[in-house]
Parts: C-alpha cells; sequence; structure tokens
C-alpha cells in the first residue's frame, strides 16, 4: 500500500512551552496574558521561538506541512529557513544530537516539505526532535510518513526547565536554522528542556513580565535582558524585576548576563560608553542583590566581554549572533548552566 499518514503535532510531545493554558498550541505566553503585558509583547509571544516537537519513528521519509500566522516570512536579520522553517534533529545511538534536515522550499504561509531531503533515512527507530519557526507564529502543523511506518510521541521529560527570558538575541535573530538559536544549542548540549522567552527588541524587565515568569517553576532562570535597556531602566527595573522572581521561587538559581560588546565598540566611542554604562548599572543591582541572606549560592553573573568571542566575526549586523556567535555565547553559558542544574561536563 502507498501514501502517507498524517499526524497532528499536538499528538505528539510538545517541549518548549511555559504555560498549558495559550489561545492556540504554539504559543509562548498564555491567553490571560493578552491585555495585560504590552501588546508587542503579546505578538511576540505568538512566535513560536525554542518551541519543539519531540517523537519518535522508523520512517525512512518525514513530511511536515504547516499553516503560518505570517505574513512576513523572513527580516533583514533573520532568513527564511530559521523565521519561518521547520529543522529536524535525530538523537544518536550515543545520545548526542544530530541535524538531519529542514524545510527547504517555504513559499508561503501554506507549506509542505520533505524534511530529510538529502535522501531516504536508514529505518530505524530513533527519535527525533522539530524545531517550529523563530519569528513566525504556526496556526496548525501535521507530520507525515509513508504508509507502513510507525511514529509514536515520548513522554515528557521529568526535568524542570531553564526558562530563558531576553532580547532578540535569545529570540534567535540572526541564526540560519530554528535550530542554531543558543537556546536551542543549549538545549541539546546539555540534553535539558529550554523555555525560549525571548522577545525581540522588548525585553525590558517589565513587572508584568515578572509576574508571569514567577508562574513558573523553573530550575534556573537565565536572565539576558541587558541589550534592550539603558542604564537609567536597569536601575529602575531591574532588582525588582529579580526579586519578583526570588520572591516566588526562592531556591531558584538567577544567572544574569552582561549585555554584549559591539563589535564597532573599539572603533566607536558612543558604543563602548553604551556597554560600559549598562553593565556598570547591572552590576549594581547585583552588588545589592548579593546583600540578601545566601544569595551568593543562588545568584551568577556573567560578563559581557567576549560573549561573541574576539574576533568580531560572530554577528551578521553588529548586534545579533550569527551561527558563530550564536556558539560562543552557548560556550559561555554553558559552564554556569551546568554549575546550576548538576550536570556533569560534557
Amino acid at each position: 500500500m502507498g501514501g502517507w499518514q498524517w499526524t497532528d503535532a499536538i499528538e505528539l510531545c510538545i517541549e518548549g512551552k511555559g504555560w498549558t493554558d495559550t489561545s492556540e498550541p504554539y504559543h509562548r505566553l498564555p491567553a490571560r496574558a493578552e491585555g495585560v503585558v504590552r501588546d508587542v509583547v503579546w505578538d511576540l509571544s505568538r512566535k513560536t521561538a525554542g518551541i519543539t516537537v519531540r517523537f519518535r519513528t522508523n520512517a525512512k521519509e518525514i513530511r511536515a506541512r504547516w499553516t503560518l500566522g505570517g505574513p512576513e516570512l523572513w527580516a533583514n536579520h533573520t532568513p527564511v529557513y530559521a523565521y519561518s522553517g521547520i529543522d529536524l534533529y535525530a538523537e544518536t545511538p550515543a545520545g548526542k544530537w544530530h541535524w538531519v534536515g529542514l524545510s527547504s522550499d517555504i513559499a508561503g504561509l501554506e507549506a509542505e516539505c520533505t524534511l530529510n531531503f538529502w535522501g531516504a533515512l536508514d529505518g530505524e527507530n530513533h527519535e527525533f526532535r522539530a524545531y517550529l519557526p523563530l519569528y513566525n507564529s504556526v496556526r496548525r502543523l501535521q507530520f507525515g510518513i509513508p504508509a507502513g511506518a510507525e511514529i509514536q510521541t515520548v513522554p515528557p521529560r521529568p526535568e524542570r526547565p531553564v526558562a530563558y527570558y531576553g532580547t532578540s538575541i535569545v529570540h534567535g535573530a540572526g541564526a540560519s536554522r530554528p535550530g542554531m538559536s543558543q537556546v536551542a544549542m543549549l538545549g541539546r548540549r546539555l540534553d535539558y528542556p529550554m523555555i525560549n522567552l525571548g522577545f525581540s527588541g522588548n525585553a525590558i524587565m517589565e513587572p508584568e513580565v515578572a509576574a508571569f515568569l514567577a508562574e513558573l517553576d523553573p530550575a534556573v532562570y537565565l536572565l539576558d535582558p541587558i541589550p534592550n535597556m539603558e542604564a537609567e531602566r536597569i536601575t529602575g527595573f531591574a532588582e525588582s524585576f529579580i526579586r519578583k522572581l526570588r520572591s516566588a521561587r526562592p531556591d531558584t538559581p538567577v544567572i544574569l548576563v552582561e549585555d554584549r560588546s559591539y563589535p564597532a565598540a573599539w572603533l566607536t566611542p558612543s558604543l563602548e560608553q553604551e556597554n560600559l554604562t549598562r553593565r556598570a548599572a547591572l552590576k549594581r543591582v547585583y552588588a545589592s542583590l548579593l546583600d540578601d541572606a545566601g544569595a551568593s549560592e543562588r545568584l551568577y553573573y556573567i560578563e559581557g566581554n567576549g560573549l561573541f568571542g574576539v574576533d568580531n566575526d560572530g554577528t551578521n549586523d553588529g548586534s545579533h549572533a550569527n551561527d558563530l556567535g550564536a556558539s560562543r555565547l552557548a560556550d559561555a553559558l554553558e559552564p554556569v548552566l551546568r554549575r546550576t542544574l548538576g550536570i556533569s561536563g560534557a
């Protein structure tokens, strides 16, 4: 018998969501956030950055068909594959995650593609992880396998996830594929669930967002919003934002990340001064938080110099990370996350 059998992704394991009470299956904030957070944050929360679908199959070919929310399919800083595509990885027998393929032909809001476009797979039963678009929204998603093959969901992982809040760099701007943001890279390296709470251009530590993040019960809060904040806003909002999280989750570690260095800062005094004033403001907040009893055991600080590397090749536009920059950023974050999560080195 020929033909294809299709499975709706919502019947499989959806990972990377912090809330279940969402308006649609692939939104990142709960439905009740609409009208509470700023409209632009709500709109960005409907983008599927960091959400993955996990399943097992012995199929030799895997197709995906999906409906995008659109209307844009790409942006100046993010190509169509990353902005609107599906990215597929498989687990090796050694337990490592390797890239398999991606949606190679996205011409409109309705798409259907073979994900392993390089050729037939081996037909053995493997676990797969499909990363959803970084910047588009997904209204409907199905996976197709040839008739006679099998597809099964996998159980949700028991670990409490890492909640990673931040800017467009966290959201994934500049990545070549959905699996190439540093959030996705860290999830594979650590084999650990991650929640991408990047809100492009709008991670400004407002109290409404803090209240929703405080509802989560993550293993770690990883906070990286500083590139979206001027020094005055850091001084006025960062400490209360962090204290809101620590009041709700006093035993949950918090990792603070400085803003990355602008690659052109060495030649542009205004950019260098921007980095310096932001970092000074964040360090004052960090020092104040360290005055809390026991804070030093649950509060970590990562400096911004070198986060994209020191050769200035880690960016695509002078601000966002390209794949190389994202990998270097993951390099800087990984040891601290391993320490806080109690995971041994790779």
